[in-house]
């Protein structure tokens, strides 16, 4: 079968995140890099609202999920390194770690076909929205 990743926060899951990561197991078995929160952190500026194991947890209950993993804090590529994917699927606004992501994939001796997906209802579904002071209260 064919290995698929995906990586992301999934800080407050929503239809949008699981709309991305149905699009992206509907390629084959989905294994899903779930940040830590020193990296978010690092990527974001502030730590996720719901603490990396919540959220794997969250990941690693959608009946779809093949296998869910937590990212490594040292070398980011390193999951890619041990799990093999046969394709990467990125979601529509993920910039973290994707610049040059092909040659990083090639020094590792992969050949690894990448996939942008695109987003679902970005107005409505999206994390920074949900987080938002506004946006809570309703």
């Amino acid at each position: 079968m064919v290995k698929v990743m995906a990586f992301g926060t999934f800080d407050l899951l929503h239809k949008g995140h699981i709309h991305f990561l149905k699009r992206a197991s509907s390629f084959g078995d989905l294994v899903v890099v779930v940040a830590r929160d020193k990296t978010v952190k690092e990527v974001k500026g502030s730590f996720p609202i719901e603490s990396e194991v919540e959220r794997f947890n969250n990941v690693k209950k959608l009946g779809f999920v093949s296998k869910a993993i937590l990212g490594n804090l040292g070398d980011k590529y390193k999951v890619i390194e041990d799990e093999k994917p046969d394709i990467i699927c990125l979601g529509y606004d993920q910039v973290a770690f994707t610049q040059n992501l092909e040659e990083k994939i090639k020094k590792l001796g992969l050949s690894v076909k990448i996939i942008r997906l695109e987003p679902y209802k970005p107005d409505i579904y999206k994390s920074s929205f949900l987080k938002s002071a506004s946006y809570r209260k309703t």
